[in-house]
């Protein structure tokens, strides 16, 4: 496994973990990441991945919310509404992750910790975040 989709991963675990203990969370993620032992190139993405959301999660939630066809954010699982947070975060936010790749990654992610739907309902989702961003607006078209 790449060092990106580990850190994708961990982020995803830790805001799972963050849904049910939202204290402290600059101590929690520290002392996650310690416990993980994984390379500092990975923490520092997993940080990262982390604090765009956490920082933007009420814009994330609406994008999301506006593009989950009468799926609410409290109706979804704890896994699948933090996967489309990551992964609207990554469409968004991080101009050097091209959008296919961070739909790809979030639908990977679904196939091994969500449910048999979740990967099409991630993807449908990310699809409708991003036609909607300022990143398809300036894609070239082919």
């Amino acid at each position: 496994m790449g060092k990106r989709r580990s850190s994708r991963e961990l982020a995803l675990r830790f805001l799972y973990q963050a849904e049910f203990n939202p204290e402290d969370l600059d101590e929690q993620l520290e002392e996650f990441l310690d416990r993980t032992g994984a390379m500092d190139e990975i923490k520092t993405f997993t940080r990262d991945l982390v604090y765009n959301v956490v920082r933007r999660k009420a814009e994330i939630d609406a994008l999301i919310q506006k593009f989950s066809d009468n799926w609410s954010l409290d109706r979804m699982t704890v896994i699948d509404r933090n996967i489309l947070r990551l992964g609207t975060s990554e469409l968004l936010y991080c101009s050097n992750i091209p959008p296919k790749v961070a739909i790809n990654e979030a639908v990977e992610i679904a196939k091994k910790y969500g449910s048999a739907d979740s990967p099409d309902f991630i993807n449908g989702v990310l699809d409708q975040v991003f036609k909607s961003s300022p990143k398809k607006q300036a894609q070239p078209s082919v």
